[in-house]
């Protein structure tokens, strides 16, 4: 791929002959280093120390079998992943992805965006991902049992509250982290409450941590429109899917003014010009587990269902991608710039491919990667692990005051970083060279391990 300097092309092309077929991991590493020729030029220490081949290659990788049995009594076989990146700011912390689509590049690739983005939230915490290509979609919730104790079984020997501490993600919700939490302490004889976050609120949870992606994306734009003396008020956003990041996106621009006016799930979108009725979709979604496609129905006529088509063709001013990677390719993002669209924000994890975000810089769009805006989910997962350490439960207002200042901290830090290197406004130069600095300047003071 174009655009980087020689030591770095050589890296990458290192990567890439040392990880066939692991194109989302490839991508991110291009991402990354894209953005790192002026730091390398202006610390050759990271060159001379190979803190950056270092990176690129995670500090274990653990593949496993996963035998569980479903109600009909046939025997099951899944494949279970955990990548544990890197652990030079602390234990590894990255969350646990049940889809069919998880294979050992995703698991990498998430692990990799991990590192930088648990480095920009300023809380001691490494980077790490995990997961397996289960599909919980359809299943009881005795099969869904079933397989978390099967996958517990083999994961629980890598992992603890000083080493590596999983979370929820895609197909990990309250219900699998319980069901993942019960079988560690059934196997371990240690009511181990740091081991695990996202878990419920009655058994050493966090306020918030439902919230926080969503909440975190959007505190995040909240900043970028502070830097230009704006506001949510008055503007029309538009969220990809409907899942927890999707929906409490959506609750928190709704509080700020904004009007979420359409959303998606994998079969289509829907648009509803008076603004998303949250409690509808909440119910469709979190209570009865349904498709969108029922929303119009139930909300009397003023709102419509588009099957097949891209929920970026609805003009917006915000556009919050909040599903999966590369949901948002180039004539997307050509849509969206040529409809009006001035901010984009990354709700989920590399959701807009790179041709969308070289169209994104070209028409002056402002882009916030997802290791910056989307870091209000780790972030929230750590001051749940503090408050395990300290046996302390804190306020869902107090904790939310802590997730905005987090955010408001990691927009702060990227907004100077992308100035301190010569591209003013450039989140994603911002939050690459921001997140790799603090990381590489850990591993040389730790040395070659």
């Amino acid at each position: 791929m174009p655009g980087l300097d020689e030591k770095l092309g050589e890296i990458y092309a290192e990567v890439v002959g040392r990880n066939p077929g692991e194109a989302e991991f490839h991508q991110a590493v291009h991402e990354v280093l894209d953005c790192l020729g002026p730091v390398i030029a202006k610390h050759p220490e990271y060159a001379d120390s190979a803190v950056i081949r270092r990176l690129c290659e995670p500090e274990r990788q653990i593949i496993f079998r996963v035998p569980w049995v479903d109600d009909a009594g046939v025997v099951r076989i899944n494949r279970g992943f955990r990548v544990e990146f890197n652990s030079a700011l602390g234990p590894y912390k990255g969350g646990l992805r049940f889809h069919p689509s998880v294979y050992q590049g995703i698991v990498k690739f998430l692990g990799f965006e991990q590192i930088f983005k648990n480095a920009l939230t300023g809380l001691p915490i490494g980077g790490g991902k995990g997961g397996s290509d289960f599909d919980p979609k359809g299943r009881s919730d005795g099969e869904i049992m079933r397989f978390c104790q099967a996958f517990m079984t083999e994961l629980y020997r890598h992992i603890g509250e000083y080493t590596d501490v999983p979370a929820g993600d895609i197909g990990v919700g309250g219900r699998e982290i319980g069901y993942l939490f019960g079988q560690y302490k059934r196997i371990t004889n240690r009511y181990e409450s740091g081991v695990l976050t996202g878990k419920g609120l009655a058994w050493g949870g966090s306020q918030v941590r439902t919230e926080a992606t969503g909440y975190g994306t959007v505190f995040f734009v909240e900043e970028i429109l502070k830097a230009r003396g704006d506001s949510f008020e008055g503007k029309q956003v538009v969220v990809s899917g409907s899942g927890n990041v999707a929906i409490y996106a959506i609750e928190k621009v709704q509080q700020l003014g904004g009007t979420v006016i359409a959303c998606s799930d994998s079969g289509g979108y829907v648009v509803d010009e008076k603004g998303i009725d949250l409690d509808l979709l909440k119910d469709l979604k979190q209570v009865r587990r349904a498709r969108i496609q029922e929303y119009p129905g139930e909300r009397g006529g003023v709102a419509r269902y588009v099957t097949g088509r891209s929920v970026w063709e609805i003009p917006c001013g915000i556009a919050l991608p909040c599903a999966t990677q590369n949901e948002l390719n180039g004539a997307d993002a050509t849509s969206l710039a040529g409809n009006g669209c001035t901010i984009v924000a990354e709700g989920a994890n590399m959701p807009c491919t790179p041709e969308a975000v070289r169209v994104f810089g070209e028409a002056g769009v402002t882009f916030a990667p997802g290791k910056a805006a989307n870091a209000g989910g780790v972030a929230t997962s750590a001051l749940e692990m503090q408050q395990n350490a300290s046996r302390d439960t804190w306020t869902f207002d107090h904790t939310e005051q802590r997730l905005a200042d987090i955010m408001h901290g990691i927009h702060d830090r990227c907004l100077a970083t992308a100035d301190e290197y010569g591209a003013p406004g450039n989140y994603v130069t911002g939050a690459n060279i921001a997140g790799f600095s603090q990381v590489a300047d850990a591993m040389l003071a730790l040395g070659v391990i």
